[in-house]
């Protein structure tokens, strides 16, 4: 679990986060929703460490991340797993080279250790074939799935995803979104998602958090979304066609 307590961010006088509560659950997919420029991706970098929050407490399981020493930091890092946007392999490893490089820079595994474990995350993200080949020579979904392994390679107890399906199709944005939820329930990890994408929210959105203009209007899950009270969350909702055809049905 995780947990927020009052984050505060501005970045050159402007405030981008303006005090944010809120609990991530274990073994659940929470999602960070909303506009561009919400500040959803700030939030993110605050949770993991990328940023600094201006006022405020992150806490791991009780353990208060803000306020932590370099060894406290250290640990908690070293149990987080990121999925990129864009996927950020290195082009000039395989696919394999590219999840054991998290065991090779963090872990005290012998070889055959990270072998295993590598095929192990392979095979759970139904990779095994692609192994040896190369980011250029696999498709964007795929890219995904290895980003996918990579993360969870050090058995992340923690797992944040950042914009998972964008540039897939629908078809394969659906695989990527089952297979996150899949993990999540699979690892009891904390997942936290950031996404504009509503058919994700809707799908595996268990836990789900709305920003607008740097303030948090709204926490419920998908089955609350749809009648919520709230009109900046109902523009945002039923700007997508399909959703609004939805409602009119229910």
């Amino acid at each position: 679990m995780i947990e927020i307590r009052n984050i505060k961010k501005s970045f050159n006088g402007k405030p981008i986060l303006k005090g944010i509560d809120g609990v991530f659950q274990q073994g659940k997919t929470n999602m960070i929703i909303g506009a561009s420029g919400t500040g959803k991706s700030v939030l993110l970098k605050c949770i993991v460490g990328l940023n600094t929050p201006d006022e405020g407490d992150i806490l791991y399981n009780d353990r208060n991340f803000t306020q932590g020493d370099r060894d406290l930091k250290r640990e908690i890092r070293r149990e987080i797993g990121m999925l990129f946007q864009g996927g950020a392999l290195f082009d000039s490893k395989t696919v394999e080279e590219n999840v054991m490089f998290p065991l090779d820079m963090l872990s005290k595994m012998n070889k055959k250790e990270k072998i295993d474990r590598v095929n192990f995350c392979l095979e759970r993200v139904g990779l095994t074939h692609a192994a040896k080949r190369m980011p250029s020579e696999i498709s964007g979904g795929m890219k995904k799935r290895v980003g996918i392994a990579r993360a969870i390679v050090l058995q992340s107890k923690y797992l944040f995803v950042d914009e998972p399906n964008s540039g897939l199709d629908p078809l394969t944005s659906i695989k990527i979104d089952n297979l996150i939820h899949e993990i999540t329930r699979e690892f009891n990890t904390t997942t936290v998602i950031v996404s504009h994408d509503m058919n994700s929210v809707m799908e595996i959105g268990e836990n789900i958090m709305f920003l607008y203009q740097g303030e948090k209007l709204w926490e419920g899950t998908n089955k609350d979304i749809t009648h919520a009270e709230v009109n900046e969350l109902n523009e945002f909702v039923f700007s997508n066609k399909l959703l609004r055809d939805l409602r009119t049905h229910l």
